[in-house]
């Protein structure tokens, strides 16, 4: 049975949404503030965390049990919400992740949190897709730019206030409320949706390709452990590394056979002969790629060169995201407005390779009012690309797909995360490693023999010849590090002229030239109180 009550007569907004469909976008931000922010708090609880649970040589999984849950069940979940319904796949990735929250907030041991981090890794695996899905379902193409903004604001928040956040929660509260703090926003959210958002039920009558989705789980978890071990935890040509490569490209091919052979594949292959998906879901690996190495290595280079407190280096990238929200919603209403947006990527991808050339050119003498200005330069050309890339990609596919869709291009932008974070983190680390033992001979050396990049408090106790080669060595560092971002944006650039400009699908009938399948169908039904 399917809800089919309709929009009474007068209760639409003047753009002619539901009236509610506000209320409910409000319920989607706040469940992708949770799964934005949490990483951001618990990255600055980590400290107090050690200090009571132990288990420092452990650290490091806290973080990479969560982001591998995340990766791993994306695209599952995307393809649960094509099956069985959107909006119960949503709720019921909001109620694991709240259950793996309140769990990893009574940790008693770090074993017990890795765990725990893991399952609310597989909760927060469905709350960008489930969101983005929504969305997609909700609210047509050509009035989705409009949204943009709200959620490029989201993203600005959580990087600007999650360390802000955690630190004040933990110093206040203790560190298990940075996990707590998930519910009382959480409940929230469940209310709001279950309430207000009413979407046709479905039920399909194939199995789960669970075949499908160990291969790809397989792929995903070996591709994230080699980035995130990689020249770290074992040098690149290990035989753990080569191993992990060799499993994870083993899987991959394996899953792509299959899926070529399921009766209800996990990632319909289908959808990449669509010219501009596939573009996209490029675009968006590049996009994660150079984002997450920029929201890395800037704050690192304003701490060990510029002077910047930890707290200050965060509020420093204030240029990058308040260009990038502005370009967001200047883009969104003129995509919504006009219905055209092939110029946004190409705009994006040439400022992208600009501002990371620009950062490339930072030394130690740098001001910080230049590298924000080369800071804001990046975040217009990721204002162009970052919303602009799931629009395109889910005018894209058909609307049954609409799920899968969106898991895949939020994977494609996960996976160039972890590849940007660990190819341009092993860059940066070698060249610190070089001209540190240049500069500072055999003190540099053991310096930065545990570890290329030190916190304020080991900087302040080294010898002030010391200190000052660490500064020109991060320096070093980023100059190359930015450099191979802006090459690698090149390709961005190159895949943006190739894009198709499709007219966006609106209320009404399938747009001259639009892809089969792409018609409008009715909006879902957002209940008027």
């Amino acid at each position: 049975m399917t809800d089919t009550a309709t929009e009474e007569p007068g209760t639409g907004t003047p753009d002619g949404q539901p009236k509610n469909v506000r209320v409910v976008i409000l319920a989607l931000m706040i469940t992708m503030m949770l799964a934005m922010l949490d990483n951001m708090i618990i990255g600055t609880a980590m400290p107090t965390i050690v200090g009571e649970l132990g288990g420092l040589e452990h650290l490091s999984w806290v973080v990479t049990s969560y982001t591998l849950a995340t990766a791993a069940s994306t695209p599952i979940w995307g393809k649960l919400g094509d099956m069985y319904g959107r909006k119960g796949a949503f709720l019921n990735s909001i109620v694991i992740f709240l259950i793996g929250s309140a769990l990893s907030g009574m940790a008693q041991d770090m074993g017990q949190l890795i765990a725990f981090r893991a399952v609310q890794g597989l909760g927060a695996g469905g709350l960008m897709v489930g969101v983005m899905a929504i969305i997609g379902d909700l609210v047509p193409p050509r009035e989705r730019g409009k949204y943009q903004g709200m959620m490029a604001g989201v993203m600005a928040i959580a990087m600007i206030g999650g360390p802000l956040v955690g630190g004040t929660i933990t110093d206040h509260w203790g560190w298990r409320w940075a996990f707590y703090i998930n519910l009382p926003l959480g409940v929230v959210a469940l209310g709001l949706i279950t309430a207000v958002l009413h979407l046709p039920k479905k039920r399909s009558q194939a199995r789960i390709d669970y075949l499908g989705a160990a291969l790809l789980t397989i792929g995903i978890t070996s591709i994230v452990l080699v980035t995130t071990w990689g020249g770290t935890e074992y040098a690149w040509g290990s035989a753990r590394i080569l191993e992990l490569t060799g499993i994870g490209v083993a899987a991959l091919v394996g899953f792509v056979f299959w899926q070529t052979r399921a009766a209800e594949p996990i990632v319909p292959l289908h959808i990449f002969r669509s010219r501009n998906f596939t573009l996209m879901s490029l675009i968006g690996f590049i996009t994660g790629f150079v984002m997450f190495g920029a929201t890395l290595f800037l704050p690192l280079y304003q701490q060990s060169v510029q002077g910047a407190s930890a707290t200050n280096s965060g509020l420093l990238l204030l240029p990058m995201l308040g260009a990038m929200l502005v370009t967001s919603m200047v883009a969104g209403r003129i995509t919504t407005n006009s219905g055209r947006y092939k110029a946004f990527p190409i705009v994006g991808g040439a400022l992208m390779i600009v501002g990371l050339y620009l950062l490339s050119t930072m030394d130690t003498g740098t001001s910080r009012l230049t590298s924000g200005v080369y800071m804001a330069v990046v975040g217009l050309g990721m204002g162009c690309l970052m919303q602009i890339t799931m629009l395109v990609a889910q005018n894209s596919v058909e609307m049954k797909d609409m799920g899968v869709a969106s898991s895949s291009t939020t994977l494609f932008r996960t996976l160039g995360s972890s590849f940007g974070v660990a190819i341009m983190g092993a860059l940066f680390n070698s060249r610190v490693e070089d001209v540190m033992a240049e500069r500072a001979g055999a003190l540099g050396s053991k310096v930065t023999e545990q570890s290329a990049q030190l916190d304020a408090a080991s900087l302040a106790k080294l010898p002030a010849a010391a200190r000052e080669a660490y500064q020109y060595a991060v320096s070093d560092g980023t100059h190359a590090a930015f450099l191979l971002g802006a090459v690698v944006a090149v390709i961005a650039l190159v895949a943006a002229v190739f894009v198709k400009e499709v007219p966006l699908r609106g209320a009404g009938p399938k747009p001259e030239g639009a892809p089969d399948g792409a018609a409008a169908s009715k909006a879902p039904v957002v209940e008027a109180v």
